[in-house]
């Protein structure tokens, strides 16, 4: 008798209908997980909401900038006007101007070739120094200078006295000069080819640091620079020179 094999077939069970999930994955009061960062998670929401942080952007950064400079330069230019309009005022009340000199006498105290074969020098000069402001006054200072030059040579030099010139005065000035020159022979033999002439070229130069006093307003030093170019007959010592012809010209250096 065959033996008969029962096939034992399982029975499958009915598909169950899916769990709904009635609890949230994460705990409340949780952002993302546990273990993640609360900053990351508001990020995220602020993502999920369009509020994407943002920084200033580079085109705001520059027109603030440009802001900026433009208030500077508007500033500056308003400051340049001011001082042009005070200096205008200034100009338009006291009419400023240059003070002038002119050459009343030179001597030849001393011309002599040294044994070193240098040339010393000493000459005496007196000069009139005019102020032509009515409502202006000059203080000069410690400092100024009167030279003589032969050919790019200076000869000589002294020093101007302090003193203080009023409104619209002719001050006269008496200044010892003296100086030492190197190349003493080849200088003599130039000065003396050129007395042989009778006209001897020489430039007196000014440099006279001074303070203007306009009013109760006392500016601070400038300098004034002037130059003469002369022309005498002679450089003999002990001798009042004759000046043939004189050509200053002045200007005011701050």
């Amino acid at each position: 008798m065959a033996d008969h094999h029962h096939r034992v077939h399982p029975v499958r069970e009915p598909d169950s209908p899916a769990r709904p999930i009635t609890s949230p994955l994460v705990p409340p009061g949780s952002a993302v997980s546990e273990k993640g960062n609360p900053l990351n998670a508001a990020a995220h929401r602020r993502w999920n909401h369009g509020l994407v942080p943002t920084e200033p952007s580079k085109s705001w950064r520059r027109s603030s900038c440009c802001r900026c400079l433009c208030w500077t330069f508007c500033l500056l230019f308003l400051l340049i006007i001011a001082i042009g309009i005070a200096a205008g005022v200034l100009y338009l009340i006291f009419q400023p101007k240059l003070p002038k000199y002119s050459i009343n006498s030179l001597r030849i105290l001393s011309l002599r070739l040294n044994t070193d074969m240098t040339l010393y020098a000493r000459f005496r000069v007196n000069i009139n120094a005019e102020n032509p402001n009515e409502k202006i006054g000059i203080y000069y200072k410690h400092g100024g200078q009167l030279s003589v030059w032969y050919n790019s040579e200076k000869l000589c030099s002294g020093s101007l006295p302090r003193f203080y010139q009023g409104h619209d005065n002719v001050t006269q000035l008496k200044v010892d000069m003296m100086g030492r020159t190197k190349s003493g022979n080849t200088l003599m033999a130039a000065l003396q080819e050129q007395q042989n002439t009778g006209r001897i070229p020489l430039d007196l130069k000014v440099q006279a640091p001074v303070a203007i006093k306009f009013g109760r307003l006392k500016t601070r030093k400038v300098r004034i620079l002037g130059e003469c170019l002369l022309v005498v007959d002679s450089l003999s010592s002990n001798y009042s020179v004759s000046i043939k012809a004189s050509n200053c010209g002045y200007r005011l250096k701050l």
